[in-house]
């Protein structure tokens, strides 16, 4: 008799319980931590399978740590999860990422940014001094009115 697979549920998760975003991270040998005022969104199928956090930044968000566990990649989870966090938001989301992942943020609909606020463009230049990255910009969708 074959046993019915659990459905993958995408969402935020309550503060109260962002130490499993944590324990999910150092399970999967990630340097990667939630701050506090951070909002975590997760991908979980009975455990977390995958987490991302959204920083509070001028005007927007800034995504850090996504990342899906190892023997769940290339499943299409970390598309779902970035698009059900993405359509929650009022404003712009920014992301650093390895030039090796521009294909794949720019399937999520990010842009590279042009324009960054000055606490992201201080920490771009930061990290790219130890490594390459560049810096991506997602847009919400402009409603037209009648």
């Amino acid at each position: 008799m074959s046993q019915a697979v659990e459905a993958i549920h995408y969402q935020p998760l309550a503060n109260e319980l962002l130490p499993l975003a944590n324990k999910f991270y150092k399970s999967q040998r990630s340097n990667m931590r939630v701050g506090r005022s951070e909002q975590v969104w997760i991908a979980r199928q009975g455990q977390i399978i995958a987490a991302c956090c959204l920083k509070p930044i001028e005007h927007g968000q800034w995504l850090t740590a996504l990342l899906v566990a190892s023997q769940r990649r290339q499943q299409g989870i970390a598309s779902t999860l970035l698009r059900q966090l993405l359509h929650s938001r009022a404003g712009p989301v920014w992301l650093f990422c390895h030039p090796d992942l521009l294909a794949f943020y720019q399937r999520q609909g990010f842009q590279l940014a042009t324009k960054l606020p000055a606490a992201l463009t201080d920490r771009l230049r930061r990290y790219q001094q130890k490594q390459p990255l560049l810096a991506l910009v997602w847009q919400p969708p402009i409603l037209a009115v009648d």
